[in-house]
């Protein structure tokens, strides 16, 4: 590996550690709280280092959360790629969101709680983050097309499912302290319930 290489993963190196440094501090302090120096601090760099890299705390939030929406993307493609019944994929995906969010907590908190509460720009919910949840609407649509569900408004019936399964993914996160009952038995009752209550009667898919 030639030197000009190296640097370059050096640097690439450097960046995600301040990706992870300042996600870890937003998440257990706050967004407002969290400065550019508690960041460096924490990287054991000076607060000029930073600057190299993101113009302020507002660019470091952006790409954590177009990182999240982007990892969010490749798990749910694999399922609009596959052949299975509309109703199957969609179940699924809704699966597949929640356990996405739950292996990683850190990076869902701070995108799909925190983020919408501090962020000023709105430009990576309006493309990154309508791409991720064009996913789960492009699954709703298929269920729609095969006549499985009750209403042919796609947006509507998406955004109602996203809700349930953001609502449990959150409370799954931070509501630690709370006896739910097995959480693989949790999940499936709830992708039941929410699927159940948008597929059209008569169908038994």
């Amino acid at each position: 590996m030639g030197s000009k290489q190296r640097r370059a993963r050096e640097k690439e190196g450097l960046r995600e550690e301040i990706l992870d440094a300042a996600r870890t501090l937003f998440v257990k302090e706050g967004y407002e709280s969290v400065s550019i120096r508690k960041i460096a601090d924490k990287i054991e760099y000076a607060p000029g280092t930073i600057y190299l890299y993101f113009r302020d705390k507002a660019e470091i939030l952006d790409r954590i959360c177009e990182e999240t929406f982007a990892r969010l993307i490749r798990k749910m493609d694999a399922i609009k790629n596959d052949t299975a019944a509309p109703l199957d994929k969609l179940r699924r995906g809704l699966r597949t969101y929640i356990h996405f969010g739950l292996e990683n907590p850190n990076h869902y908190v701070l995108t799909f709680i925190q983020a919408k509460v501090h962020h000023e720009s709105k430009s990576v919910f309006e493309t990154t983050g309508l791409q991720a949840f064009g996913c789960l609407r492009h699954a709703v649509q298929g269920a729609i097309d095969a006549g499985e569900l009750v209403s042919n408004d796609a947006d509507e019936l998406a955004q109602t499912l996203w809700a349930g399964i953001h609502g449990l993914t959150s409370v799954l996160i931070t509501c630690t302290g709370f006896p739910f009952v097995e959480q693989n038995r949790l999940i499936d009752r709830m992708v039941h319930t929410l699927v159940e209550g948008v597929r059209a009667k008569g169908n038994k898919s």
